[in-house]
């Protein structure tokens, strides 16, 4: 009678561990879940975020290149008359702009947001810039350069304005070249004039936004559900580390050591006594203005 009574407490035992055990998976599969889709979001909202707050295009600036660009053609035509109207009216389009007492040096006329996203983790990054510089020593230029391509995960806002510096003095100088009967030098003005514009683009690192999100989640769970908030962290630390692997610099007083240590000593306080309100708070307000700083922005004229 006890060898049963034995067996069946072993076996109620060995099915109470099974459970247990596909618990653990079922909530471990969760969390994973809940740290992608927070992840996938950051990027969302931050894509949502830049698009809200682009530039507005100055219809004015688009009108006058338009006209210009007529101006050529007709200068190609043979138009010389013509050429000289639509230059006049693509002056006229800016003349209010111009007139103004703060006029501003560069007009907004296009742009664009892009975004680049390394899938992989901080220790596959390390192991490709570890093979890029392998490759330079091995003067394989090439394929270190196709692999650096892809060591970025970052989102591009890419603003092409018309420079007010040079563009009504081109074509100022288009109808100059007109009356003066010297149709050829108006349309290499022209050309060069349509074809010059600066180019600005605001670079954010993806990393340091999934970062901030990981840890905002993590602050709200973690009184009542200690595991995932630490799960949380370990993927907004892991984020962190991928930037730093990835050469994103930040001009903030904050570097990335201080960053590591702050997320440690939260993991530490949530697995203790577990006040880390204050923690959260002083944290994310130091992540944040480093992500803030790390924001750059680099400027090219086309042509």
């Amino acid at each position: 009678m006890r060898r049963v009574v034995l067996s069946t407490l072993l076996a109620s035992l060995i099915v109470s561990g099974s459970l247990f055990a596909k618990e653990e998976v079922k909530s471990q599969n969760m969390t994973q879940t809940n740290i992608t889709m927070i992840k996938k979001s950051a990027v969302t909202h931050a894509k949502e975020t830049a698009q809200s707050n682009r530039k507005k295009l100055v219809q004015e600036a688009i009108d006058s290149l338009k006209f210009a660009h007529q101006a050529l053609v007709d200068l190609e035509k043979g138009e010389k008359e013509k050429a000289t109207e639509n230059i006049e009216k693509a002056l006229g389009k800016l003349e209010v702009i111009l007139a103004a007492e703060k006029a501003p040096k560069l007009l907004p006329v296009d742009g664009a947001i892009v975004i680049h996203e390394y899938a992989g983790s901080s220790k596959e990054a390390k192991a490709a810039v570890k093979l890029v510089k392998d490759f330079l020593d091995q003067g394989r230029v090439q394929q270190a350069r196709r692999l650096l391509n892809t060591l970025q995960s970052e989102m591009d806002i890419t603003v092409i304005n018309l420079p007010l510096v040079s563009y009504p003095d081109a074509l100022k100088l288009a109808a100059k070249y007109i009356h003066d009967d010297k149709a050829d030098k108006a349309k290499e003005v022209l050309a060069i004039a349509l074809s010059t514009f600066d180019e600005v683009t605001q670079v954010i690192p993806l990393p340091l936004l999934k970062a901030i999100d990981l840890s905002a989640a993590a602050s709200k769970i973690a009184k009542e559900d200690k595991k995932r908030a630490l799960a949380y962290l370990d993927a907004a630390e892991e984020q962190i580390e991928l930037a730093e692997v990835l050469g994103y610099v930040s001009e903030s007083t904050t570097t990335y050591r201080n960053l590591h240590k702050m997320i440690k000593g939260l993991k530490k306080e949530i697995r203790g006594k577990n006040r880390a309100e204050k923690l959260f708070e002083e944290f994310l307000t130091k992540l944040k203005e480093f992500k803030n700083k790390a924001f750059y922005s680099s400027h090219e004229e086309k042509k």
